[in-house]
């Protein structure tokens, strides 16, 4: 609880620093590197 405290005390809104394509294109990447590893 000692964390949730301290950020309770100062707490800071949540800031998106990528666009929504930018996400999307980061996680296809992804994706297609892990469905492709033959695993």
């Amino acid at each position: 609880y000692r964390y949730i405290d301290h950020r309770n005390r100062d707490p800071k809104p949540f800031v998106w620093t990528k666009s929504a394509d930018q996400i999307l294109a980061s996680l296809a990447r992804f994706l297609n590197r892990n469905l492709d590893s033959g695993h």
